[in-house]
């Protein structure tokens, strides 16, 4: 059952409907339930409003209301987080940053583009396609999440695995902070000097602040591209194919892998043609100039066929490609054909050690009586592995929760992290002490003080308790 706590005043909605317009506040308790959680579902809170601004002049006017009103608030893009960033503790009422969905400039010359927060990833891509760029940064809810949420959780993707993930590719930021004020940080030149207060920002998960529009470096779009399908009868035959293929100096645009559960939760839903019987997959993606790229793919997909692939093969077409990503993409979202409920992990390893810490996955699973299924960017070691269960059962929730957390702990025990592109949100607090010292959290509380010294702004993420400021406490000992 979702929490709530009591409404706003009826005096500060009617401030707010001043600001962002009669449909731009929502209070009524029905629709406010549809923002009780993100796509990390374990944990849900209602929100005690939703406001829906359109510029960052609104946005600075409706924080400024909020603060003065002492009220804690959050941003929301999307709702695609995956780790409860956007989780309304405490009723904190949220900032939904949506309808901010305009691309405001594309400076095809300069390769830069500026957008508001609330632009969907993809469609800044389509925007470009023509003038031959793209915004590299693909994470695979791309035709839904925003450019303000990638920015929050500097997110990644198949692709970033050479291009980057979202800080690689954000040039400025145009940020509201927790008491109102309008700050810019960054600029739309390469490199300026000074602190790097843009990237210090990006990844902060809406601690710091909302940002409200974005300037992001466009990249070109490569020449050619070749993609490659590997089957194999052995999970561990396809890790061994993913560590082998960068070692001899190869780095593919994507490579990604699925087991046997995805494999068969895409062709339910899809009918991609993928061998049921199949262990696992290789989507392997080579791009660049056209000449070599033949040459390259060869060796790759003799890389393969070293570590036992059963089939390897070329892409036809177009077509063909495109159904390969549509069916990575959406691998996620289709493991609702096979389960009530899952739980998306996000970890990340060296890629040397993807056949153990796999193997370790699968003996946690079966340690807690879970299926786990798997599906990640296996070219960058960054880990998904999904947990099948049923959340109507509050034992099932408990071991799902365990097991993740096992999960995480091996994958810091072989020289692992956290989080790869998901973020800490409320999820991962817990297990921040199994990666950072008692000294290194204080620090990053520190740093949270500067920015949101009252606590207010999306409060009770990323730190433990202890390390964060305490909401509505204007005056910070120690900065």
């Amino acid at each position: 059952m979702a929490k709530s706590i009591p409404m706003v005043s009826r005096a500060l909605l009617a401030s707010l409907r001043q600001v962002v317009g009669e449909d731009g506040v929502v209070s009524d308790p029905g629709a406010l339930t549809v923002y009780e959680c993100d796509a990390y579902t374990l944990e849900k809170w209602v929100p005690s409003a939703v406001v829906l601004p359109r510029s960052t002049e609104e946005t600075a006017a409706v924080v400024r209301l909020l603060s003065d009103a002492g009220l804690p608030f959050l941003p929301r893009g999307a709702g695609t987080n995956l780790s409860g960033g956007t989780y309304a503790r405490d009723g904190a009422v949220m900032i939904a940053l949506t309808r901010m969905n305009r691309i405001l400039s594309v400076d095809a010359r300069n390769r830069r583009a500026v957008v508001q927060a609330g632009v969907v990833n993809l469609h800044l891509t389509r925007r470009t396609q023509p003038l031959g760029l793209h915004y590299a940064p693909d994470p695979s809810s791309q035709s839904s999440c925003t450019i303000g949420g990638n920015v929050a959780e500097n997110s990644g993707g198949p692709h970033t695995l050479k291009y980057g993930v979202t800080t690689n590719h954000v040039l400025a930021i145009e940020v509201v902070l927790p008491d109102g004020r309008i700050v810019h940080l960054g600029r739309s030149t390469e490199d300026p000097p000074g602190y790097d207060l843009r990237g210090l920002f990006i990844g902060s998960e809406g601690t710091f602040g909302l940002v409200t529009t974005v300037t992001v470096r466009l990249t070109p779009l490569p020449q050619a591209a070749r993609t490659l399908l590997a089957i194999y009868d052995d999970v561990a035959d396809a890790t061994r194919t993913v560590s082998t293929i960068t070692a001899r100096g190869i780095l593919p645009a994507a490579l990604e892998m699925m087991d046997a559960l995805i494999i068969e939760s895409v062709e339910k839903a899809f009918h991609m043609g993928f061998p049921l019987d199949a262990a696992a997959i290789l989507i392997i993606e080579l791009d660049g100039l056209a000449p070599g790229l033949d040459a390259q793919a060869e060796r790759v997909m003799a890389i393969c066929r070293e570590h036992h692939a059963r089939d390897v093969r070329l892409a036809r077409d177009e077509a063909e490609r495109a159904g390969l990503w549509q069916a990575r993409k959406k691998a996620i979202g289709a493991v609702g054909r096979i389960t009530p409920s899952f739980c998306t992990q996000d970890g990340v390893i060296p890629r040397s050690r993807l056949p153990q810490v796999l193997a370790e996955i699968a003996a946690i699973g079966t340690r807690y009586g879970l299926r786990v299924a798997n599906v990640f960017h296996a070219g960058d070691g960054n880990l998904h592995p999904i947990l099948l269960f049923d959340e109507r059962e509050p034992e099932q929730v408990q071991r799902v929760m365990n097991a993740s957390h096992d999960i995480l702990k091996a994958c810091v025990d072989a020289g692992g992290t956290l989080t790869g592109e998901h973020g800490i949100g409320i999820e991962k607090i817990a297990m921040m002490p199994l990666l950072f010292s008692p000294v290194d959290l204080e620090v990053m509380g520190r740093l949270r003080q500067v920015f949101n010294p009252r606590g207010l702004c999306n409060p009770g993420k990323v730190l433990p308790d202890g390390h964060e400021p305490v909401p509505g406490v204007r005056k910070v000992q120690g900065i």
